[in-house]
């Protein structure tokens, strides 16, 4: 029998930002709509063909609280159903219109849509009984997948501005996650992958004040039972990950200034990807938890456009839509940059592309892992972490490929497919490492998330922090005032975002991202003041009350929030428990 060469955690990072209530087209409930019918829905599907086949995937599948939360939503459920149905009559439309115009190929493709959305229509209706969560709960339940959380709302935990901020983001992860599939998550997945050890820390834009001393992300994770969380490759390898953003805006210098003052002989030349190790932050003790890496062999692969497989010529092109309903029906093509030469898609030419794709990556796999068992001796795991809206809504082929990829591996006794928790319990970490601050984006730092663009947006959510602690400390208790703090506590836990951040520096969506955090900023001040007032023994005006009303309405996620998360942090920073 073969010789085991290693084996393969394969993770998809699942998240979408608040949107319900918050716009439709272009910007809105469409990116959740998008995401559901393109990627969750048709991932599930390649997940139970495979079950059925007697083959268990063993994906690792993130899901952030915020998302869950949207699609247990009765409103997504009815909306997303409206979505499907009107996706279906816009392809009987486009095929009528493009076979009386003797476009025969293109009627083809939009009854190729038509069926496409009605058998998500079906399956969501049907299969799933309008939940999607139901049907990754089933998988993992049945032992086929492993889902794990975040932090509630996607905030970028190195960057928040106080341990009781980063705690609630953790703490309400954990707990929606418990509520929406009925056991305790083992592992979280960091946004951003974005990681902070312990040192005096100050904030890095606005009143910087003292500094004082921050609880490493990790001692958060080990206080809430989580066992591991994810890092990009370079976080294992130490050094000064600075990018671009570095020379042009110095908040991000000083910031990491003085975070390499505290942390020093981080280099970690010796360290592999290929293996976990027990985070460890320096003179502090508390219980371990273990990192896994982000494998580069494979990223270039199937994240990029230019050199990776979605930019095959076969592949549907994502950016040419036909309007006014919106569907594709052209390929990447060999000129990639002009939209106007792209050619009509050919969905059998896009399944041939999508097996060979899947062959190169078994064999990428396999002699990665072998050259690492050849070296030292040791077999290894390779961590291959994306978001899961590059599978179907990006990369349309992308869910058939992970079938192919994962019906290959099963079947080849060379590589082994393992969820985290199942790595975690054969092979736990051996030694431990001191982590360097940073993430996955441009430049391995804060640059994307912090810089002279959205550094405005950081004032605003240090303020509203500080705010929230020195009012639930003082009205906690108070019946009256409470149900106004909570919400206030959820328009911050939106405003802290990660996604308005990146929108703004990737001009994506910047408007958009501008106006949600403006709107959820004016939101959290005048519940704050509505509850100073309250506290004091004042009431709220009509104006008052339908604010506040319309706070509710508009922004209602995590109704079992409790404010005891922003409260006194369980244990202080360099603390033993």
């Amino acid at each position: 029998m073969p010789e085991i060469l290693g084996h393969l955690m394969l993770v998809l990072h699942s998240h979408i930002p608040y949107v319900l209530s918050h716009g439709k087209s272009p910007h809105g409930t469409d990116w959740i709509f998008e995401s559901a019918a393109e990627s969750y829905l048709p991932i599930l599907n390649a997940c139970e063909r495979l079950t059925n086949e007697g083959i268990s995937p063993k994906i690792t599948v993130n899901m952030t609280p915020i998302l869950q939360e949207q699609l247990a939503d009765e409103s997504f459920k009815s909306e997303f159903v409206d979505y499907l149905q009107n996706a279906v009559n816009v392809a009987i439309d486009d095929q009528r219109d493009f076979v009386a115009k003797g476009n025969l190929w293109q009627g083809g493709l939009a009854y190729f849509w038509q069926q496409f959305y009605s058998r998500q229509l079906e399956e969501f209706k049907e299969k799933h009984n309008h939940s999607v969560l139901s049907g990754f709960k089933k998988l993992q339940d049945e032992g086929h997948i492993e889902v794990i959380t975040s932090a509630a709302t996607h905030g970028y935990l190195p960057l928040l501005g106080t341990d009781e901020s980063v705690q609630a983001q953790v703490k309400l992860g954990v707990k929606t996650y418990e509520k929406h599939f009925g056991c305790e998550p083992r592992g979280i997945w960091l946004p951003e992958c974005a990681y902070r050890p312990s040192y005096e820390w100050s904030p890095p834009v606005g009143d910087k004040g003292k500094p004082f001393y921050r609880k490493g992300v990790e001692a958060v994770l080990a206080e809430n039972g989580l066992q591991y969380f994810f890092v990009d490759s370079h976080m294992l390898r130490g050094g000064s990950p600075l990018g671009t953003y570095a020379d042009r805006f110095p908040a991000l210098t000083q910031l990491y200034k003085q975070f390499s003052d505290s942390f020093k002989n981080m280099e970690g030349a010796n360290r592999s990807e290929y293996e976990s190790y027990w985070a460890a932050g320096p003179g502090e003790t508390y219980a371990p938890v273990a990192c896994f890496a982000r494998d580069p062999e494979t990223t270039v692969q199937v994240w990029s456009g230019s050199h990776g497989y979605p930019g095959d010529p076969h592949y549907l092109e994502f950016h040419k839509m036909h309007y006014p309903g919106r569907l594709r029906y052209w390929r990447v093509s060999e000129n990639k940059a002009d939209l106007g030469a792209k050619a009509l898609y050919e969905p059998l030419h896009s399944y041939e592309r999508l097996c060979q794709h899947a062959d190169h990556f078994v064999e990428l796999v396999k002699n990665t892992m072998a050259n690492y068992k050849r070296n030292t001796g040791r077999i290894g795991c390779m961590v291959s972490m994306y978001d899961t809206e590059l599978y179907g809504h990006w990369w349309f082929e992308g869910p058939e490929w992970l079938y192919e990829v994962t019906k290959r591996l099963a079947s080849d006794p060379q590589i082994k497919l393992v969820t985290a928790s199942e790595q975690f319990e054969m092979n736990p970490p051996s030694s431990a490492v001191h982590l360097p601050e940073g993430s996955w984006g441009e430049g391995g730092y804060h640059s994307i998330w912090l810089n002279e663009q959205n550094a405005w947006t950081w004032e605003d959510i240090y303020a509203a922090e500080r705010d929230l602690v020195k009012l639930i400390d003082k009205y906690r208790m108070n019946p009256e005032v409470s149900p106004i703090l909570k919400q206030a506590a959820r328009e911050l836990l939106l405003l802290e975002s990660s996604d308005w951040q990146f929108l703004i520096s990737t001009w994506s969506a910047r408007d958009y991202a501008e106006v949600r955090v403006a709107e959820h900023s004016r939101m959290f001040k005048a519940l704050a003041d509505m509850a100073r007032k309250v506290g004091e023994g004042g009431l709220l005006n009509e104006q008052e009350i339908e604010i506040y009303k319309d706070s509710e309405l508009r922004d209602n996620p995590f109704q079992d929030l409790d404010l005891s998360y922003w409260s006194n942090t369980e244990f202080p920073a360099g603390a033993a428990f």
